[in-house]
């Protein structure tokens, strides 16, 4: 595949995941104002966090946005840089963590705050969002890929 194949596919993949974040985020909130039904999994609640992950920074807008920004501009700059030497399956990945950041970004800007409304209940976790979602399984995802990456290049 091109570059610019590449990059379009970043682009376009990045823009769906966006999408799928805003509008499941926008019907999950919709529908917590009518009663669900609880189960052993998840309950679905609404919570307003001023903060980052467990509520840490609480309070700190300008500096999680600000930190967002810079983290979406090193992504994509590094990204766009190198992006000849990575797999489609590595830039769906990357596409997917800049989703998810620009989707908490979004609302931080648009309403002070990240709108968390998944409940885990069978552990005790904080509650969390599809953009924590697209983080966290992209950060465990491309933590993987530069593992493996890294091993093949030592072993040859």
């Amino acid at each position: 595949m091109s570059k610019t194949n590449k990059i379009l596919y970043l682009l376009i993949s990045t823009i769906f995941f966006i999408i799928f974040d805003i509008f499941f985020s926008g019907l999950i909130i919709d529908k917590i104002r009518f009663t669900m039904p609880t189960n052993p999994l998840f309950d679905l609640i609404y919570a307003q966090n001023t903060g980052a992950a467990f509520s840490i920074l609480e309070n700190s807008r300008f500096f999680l946005i600000s930190f967002s920004v810079f983290a979406i501009v090193c992504i994509l700059f590094y990204g766009f840089k190198n992006i000849h030497r990575y797999s489609v399956f590595t830039i769906y990945w990357i596409s997917m963590l800049l989703a998810g950041i620009f989707c908490n970004l979004y609302e931080r800007i648009e309403f002070g705050y990240v709108r968390d409304f998944f409940k885990l209940n069978f552990v005790n976790f904080p509650v969390f969002n599809i953009s924590d979602i697209f983080i966290n399984v992209s950060v465990f995802a491309i933590v993987i890929i530069i593992i493996k990456n890294n091993y093949i290049i030592k072993k040859q």
